[in-house]
């Protein structure tokens, strides 16, 4: 559908409530946006700071109707919202990311296909993905080469933070998850020997022109983002096989592949012997990006707005070094603790160059993300050591 560039005042609407959608709704209405969320959930992160919230589900015809009908232009906030939803806002209203571009993210198997395509194109520098099978019946997992072993069987659908996913050492191993996992749809991948994981975050716009962050340092605990690290020096400019403008030109090879509108993140694993590979992409804002609402001019969610409102792209600068901490549910019960307690946020806010941001989400769980906190400063060793004061106080030994 053509868009015509669409002005602060306008009504922009998220199809989902959650922590994405919500900072997604700061930075529209810090832009002077009108906003409306639709998500079932009486109580959801982006619905209790919206103008408005159409409390339906995400395929209910009247809430889809009414949606479109209101906002100018609408986007989504995370990538398991059913993609004909999407489709059907398209036929009223500019919508981005596309239901195709996230269509292909939902599906492991398609997604898998997209880089294979994209790094053909893109000659003998072009990154690839890890050796991987497609696994649809209880005959092709018996038929599984042995050089895919041990390896991550994962869903090819509907799997994210660590869940739909188990690793295997032996064909036993790889029989047993298959029926684990229901015998559904899977993709193996062979495990590789990882030296880091990073991300890149990109926006494009409808005219094709792209801007990025740098490379982000990611660390995951148990199958979850736990920090990331933003700073010069964090990845190689030029290992090897790796290499900062190699990562950044492979993400903007796979969204132009994709004629992709919003902000994607592509994930990748550096290897031991500096070679990169992709693992996957997430068509939204990603939680590795967060940081940049605080150390850097422009964010992620301000580039949300833009792309979604076909506004001018500037390239984002980065002014502080940064490292964000997740915070998830298990901070509030601290050794142990079997009813949630406060945490010290006092303390926290007490530390130099530290930005607390929490969800707003009413009950603490463990494993569920209920905020980040974003420390920056003017060094690096300056950030690390107060990341350090700030997981001392958090109870967070791992990160």
């Amino acid at each position: 559908m053509s868009q015509t560039m669409i002005l602060p005042g306008a009504t922009l609407g998220v199809l989902g409530g959650g922590q994405l959608g919500r900072m997604f709704i700061h930075a529209a209405q810090s832009m002077g946006y009108n906003t409306v969320v639709l998500d079932p959930d009486d109580a959801s992160p982006a619905g209790l700071v919206s103008h408005d919230h159409i409390q339906t589900a995400y395929l209910d015809p009247a809430g889809l109707a009414e949606l479109s009908d209101r906002c100018a232009a609408i986007t989504t906030e995370f990538e398991n919202v059913p993609a004909s939803a999407l489709q059907a806002l398209s036929l009223k209203c500019p919508v981005s990311p596309s239901a195709a571009s996230v269509a292909i993210a939902q599906d492991r198997v398609a997604e898998k296909a997209h880089f294979v395509a994209c790094a053909a194109k893109g000659g003998a520098d072009a990154i690839t993905v890890a050796p991987y099978a497609v696994i649809e019946t209880a005959a092709q997992v018996a038929a599984v080469s042995s050089d895919l072993l041990p390896g991550i069987l994962k869903t090819a659908r509907m799997g994210y933070d660590g869940k739909g996913q188990i690793r295997v050492k032996t064909q036993a191993e790889l029989t047993n998850a298959f029926a684990e996992l229901g015998g559904v749809t899977c993709v193996l991948e062979k495990m590789l020997p990882l030296k880091a994981e990073y991300s890149v975050i990109l926006a494009r716009g409808r005219d094709g022109q792209v801007v990025h962050f740098p490379p982000q340092l990611n660390v995951h605990v148990d199958g979850i983002l736990a920090t990331t690290s933003v700073y010069e020096g964090n990845m190689p400019e030029n290992s090897g096989k790796a290499g900062v403008k190699r990562a950044i030109d492979a993400a903007i090879s796979i969204a132009t592949e994709l004629q992709y509108v919003g902000v994607l993140c592509v994930e990748l694993f550096l290897l031991h012997d500096d070679s990169l590979v992709v693992n996957e992409i997430a068509p939204r804002p990603h939680n590795s990006g967060h940081y940049t609402i605080d150390a850097c001019d422009v964010s992620q969610f301000e580039l949300q707005v833009r792309t979604l409102c076909g506004l001018p792209l500037t390239q984002p600068r980065q002014h502080s070094p940064a490292i964000m901490l997740n915070i998830l549910g298990d901070v509030w019960f601290p050794n142990g603790a079997s009813q949630a307690q406060t945490p010290p946020w006092d303390q926290i806010l007490a530390l130099p160059g530290a930005h607390l941001h929490l969800y707003g989400k009413k009950d603490a769980k463990k494993g569920r993300k209920m905020g980040h906190l974003t420390l920056t400063g003017a060094t690096v060793e300056a950030v690390k050591a107060t990341t350090a004061k700030a997981a001392a106080i958090l109870g967070i030994a791992k990160y």
